[in-house]
């Protein structure tokens, strides 16, 4: 996002001196489209299971809660402040649906374990089709517990950065990037990470570029790579499944298991 624009500062300006209900709404307008923003991200968590637009309905709950709370004078540019509390409130709203199945942590494991072994045993990435049959399961229940694992990593993901960061402050701050410790653990995680990445699937390695690298949007992917959203946010969630179990113990320090 952009930094903040004389428009911008005008209305922060007026609203923190009148606290007006009209002021508000025009920053809710102004800051709208970074709601949408968000929402596209974490659909691809979800595919078919949660409608885009109830996304956004939470992400605006959680632009207010950021405009009411955001505090200008301590220099922290409030799209970054603002994504944190959108993305916070879609999953909170997500958590309280409380669709995911208890035993989803079990089986994302076991599908873990029998990629590692098929991989192990075939020499190559095992076809979903493989995995299934190792898991005595059929291609459709494999599918329908993959959709299901997305909404487990984006969870697991988001409680990794609220236990381990400070809302409001960024994630390293000088003491931690000149820690010869914490640079030489970070790039041997970022070779690792690298490595898994370039041993996924074509498709599934365009999907992980175009959302971790280039930021795109679930919509925004599907439009490039030609094939439906559902598609899109299958792919992702195998891809994250593939990767947490090339990652083995290093996987400990991305996720909260």
């Amino acid at each position: 996002m952009s930094d903040i624009t004389s428009k911008q500062t005008v209305l922060w300006k007026q609203y923190i001196e009148t606290r007006s209900s009209v002021i508000r709404e025009k920053l809710i307008l102004e800051y709208s489209p970074l709601v949408k923003y968000v929402a596209g991200r974490l659909s691809i968590y979800f595919g078919n299971n949660v409608d885009y637009e109830d996304l956004l309905s939470y992400g605006i709950f959680g632009l207010i809660d950021a405009i009411d709370k955001f505090d200008l004078s301590k220099g922290v540019k409030f799209e970054t402040y603002a994504s944190l509390r959108i993305r916070g409130a879609i999953i909170d709203n997500i958590r309280k649906l409380d669709w995911v199945p208890r035993t989803l942590r079990q089986k994302n494991k076991e599908i873990e374990k029998a990629f590692t072994e098929l991989e192990a045993k075939l020499g190559r990435p095992p076809l979903d089709s493989e995995i299934a049959g190792q898991l005595g399961i059929s291609i459709d229940d494999f599918h329908k517990i993959i959709n299901d694992l997305n909404v487990s990593h984006l969870i697991s993901l988001d409680e990794f950065l609220e236990q381990n960061y400070e809302m409001n402050v960024e994630f390293f701050n000088d003491n931690q990037l000149g820690n010869p410790t914490t640079y030489i653990e970070s790039n041997e995680i970022k070779s690792i990470l690298a490595s898994a990445i370039d041993k996924l699937s074509d498709k599934e390695k365009t999907v992980i570029t175009l959302y971790y690298f280039e930021e795109l949007t679930l919509k925004e992917i599907s439009a490039i790579m030609k094939v439906s959203e559902s598609r899109i946010s299958q792919l992702h969630s195998k891809a994250v499944t593939r990767l947490r179990s090339k990652l083995g113990k290093h996987k400990s320090i991305l996720y909260e298991e």
